[in-house]
């Protein structure tokens, strides 16, 4: 029984993760519902698990550990939204792996031998490394699109420091502007008027979500006057 509870706890885990994940993927967004289902389902079935079959390799009372694995992960998820790290979505998933997951499973050993006892840091600190991986598909992009139709990746941007210039080479890539108006792209690059009446591109490395429709907004603009090309 208490190996059917963990594989049900681990089960109920990946299962509201991928369906989170899908529908962010094709709306941007994931519902509140999502976590409120997920919320008590995961917490009851850890109680369940923890109060029958307590870990016996934990030093400490197992729910007191439990209490403080889910603060310091719904401190830590909290602290991250806050300073803009990641959305309102990231940090209700990670308070809620903290609710199905605050142990590691038993079902397997970790290959570096080493358990972190607030394991659903441990999630997010992997999770941060595979993401890291997204930089060369990004690269992968930019130079094909670079080299494809022989275009220059930064034109109009020769006083932009070459730091930034890296920076949106791998956190970004190049598309056409029709493809802005899907609302999951968030543009790294500003289009204004100033008020001489002359055209200024800007470098944005860290767009705001409450800023990306009017960005939009004025590239498509520019683009209608012949300012830039798709």
């Amino acid at each position: 029984m208490n190996e059917i509870l963990g594989s049900t706890r681990i089960i109920v885990c990946l299962g509201f993760l991928i369906y989170a994940s899908w529908s962010d993927y094709k709306t941007r967004e994931v519902s509140n519902n999502v976590w409120i289902v997920f919320g008590p389902i995961a917490l009851l079935l850890t109680l369940a698990q923890f109060l029958f079959f307590p870990p016996i390799h934990v030093g400490w009372d197992v729910l007191q550990l439990y209490g403080l694995s889910f603060a310091i992960t719904s401190v830590f998820s909290i602290a991250l939204f806050y300073v803009g790290a990641y959305g309102g979505a990231d940090a209700k998933a990670l308070m809620c792996v903290a609710l199905a997951m605050p142990l590691p499973p038993d079902l397997a050993e970790p290959l570096s031998g080493f358990v972190s006892l607030i394991f659903p840091i441990t999630v997010f600190s992997n999770a941060v490394i595979i993401a890291a991986l997204s930089v060369f598909y990004a690269l992968a992009r930019n130079l094909h699109w670079r080299f494809r139709g022989n275009r220059k990746l930064f034109d109009g941007y020769a006083n932009v420091s070459l730091g930034r210039k890296i920076l949106a080479l791998l956190c970004g890539y190049k598309v056409s502007v029709a493809k802005l108006k899907e609302s999951f792209l968030y543009p790294l690059e500003d289009f204004q008027t100033t008020n001489q009446g002359e055209s200024k591109r800007s470098l944005l490395i860290f767009p705001k979500d409450e800023d990306r429709d009017d960005v939009v907004e004025r590239i498509l603009k520019a683009k209608d006057e012949g300012k830039i090309e798709d």
